[in-house]
């Protein structure tokens, strides 16, 4: 919808000064907005003239004042017309900052980011985990001195964000940073989250990243035989500590489970299933699922070891 624009000068009764002149004051309603604005004109009441908005009579001082009355209302309909050339919407907040020559604070990239990171570490712990914390600090750093590598600055406007900042960015981290394609795709994810963000507050008009496309790669992971599990297994160790990192990789094995679920487990996770044997229920980190994994014999030396201690008190006693 077009907006509607109105302009008219009035006196305004209530700021008399000393010599009883009133203030001349510019009324500009924009879709029933209105704002006040001083012409900084002072003149007697009974020179003024209700309907057509100016000073009565052809004297020097009614031309004047007249004239600049007239440039004041002239800069109104510039305003509009600017506005509709640069094609910025035509409402009172956009009108009111273009008209007073405001310019609406600018919003710059690494403060965005250091204050997403903020809000990251306030909730590791609750909802993210350190590592979440660390990729998302790592990818900041990446930022920052891909801004300084290739404009020599070391922060921007997110307006000046497009999408050859991207595929420059992109390369940045593929040539200098030597980042595989998975690793630069994911730091890459990271920055989208940032822009995503600045475009959810309404402080980008445009997606740097419509027309971005990068894929992951299938990585064909190299596995365990289960003669090499069984070689780790009997293997022998002189250092206790090598130990528990052993029985920790061959628990996981078996259970499926990440080291950080591993890490995060206690007695209290230990149950029987309705097979009659013990089970893990716990909760994944990574995927927020509940998951429940049965101890297998393999892993169940493991599970009692005096290494692992968290899972000590549940077999110590019937569950």
């Amino acid at each position: 919808m077009k907006a509607k624009i109105t302009v008219l000068f009035y006196l305004r009764k209530s700021k008399v000064n000393n010599l009883g002149q009133m203030p001349i004051y510019q009324r500009i309603t924009i879709n029933r907005q209105r704002l006040d604005i001083s012409s900084g004109f002072f003149i007697q009441e009974e020179k003024w003239s209700k309907e057509t908005n100016k000073i009565k009579g052809n004297t020097e001082e009614a031309r004047t004042i007249n004239g600049q009355l007239e440039m004041m209302k002239a800069m109104v309909y510039e305003t509009e017309k600017k506005l509709f050339m640069n094609q910025v919407q035509i409402n009172f907040e956009n009108f009111k900052n273009e008209y007073q020559g405001k310019k609406e604070r600018e919003r710059m990239l690494v403060p965005i980011f250091e204050e997403h990171n903020r809000k990251i570490k306030e909730l590791v712990g609750q909802e993210f985990a350190p590592g979440t914390l660390e990729r998302y600090q790592t990818s900041l750093k990446h930022t920052k001195d891909f801004i300084s590598w290739k404009y020599n600055i070391t922060d921007i406007n997110i307006e000046k964000i497009d999408h050859a900042f991207i595929m420059e960015y992109e390369f940045y981290l593929r040539s200098e940073r030597k980042c595989a394609n998975n690793t630069a795709v994911k730091y890459i994810k990271n920055f989208h989250k940032i822009v995503n963000q600045c475009l959810a507050n309404g402080w980008l008009n445009k997606d740097p990243f419509v027309n971005y496309k990068a894929k992951v790669k299938e990585v064909v992971r190299e596995f365990l035989s289960e003669k090499e599990i069984f070689d780790i297994i009997n293997k022998e160790f002189v250092s206790e500590r090598l130990e528990l990192v052993r029985d920790i990789f061959i628990f996981s094995c078996f259970t499926g489970l990440a080291y950080i679920d591993v890490q995060q487990l206690t007695s209290d996770n230990i149950a029987l299933g309705i097979d009659g044997d013990k089970w893990i229920f716990t909760h994944r980190q990574k995927t927020e699922s509940s998951t429940r994994v049965p101890l297998l014999p393999p892993a169940i030396p493991m599970a009692i070891s005096e290494r692992l201690s968290f899972f000590t008190s549940a077999y110590a006693s019937p569950v």
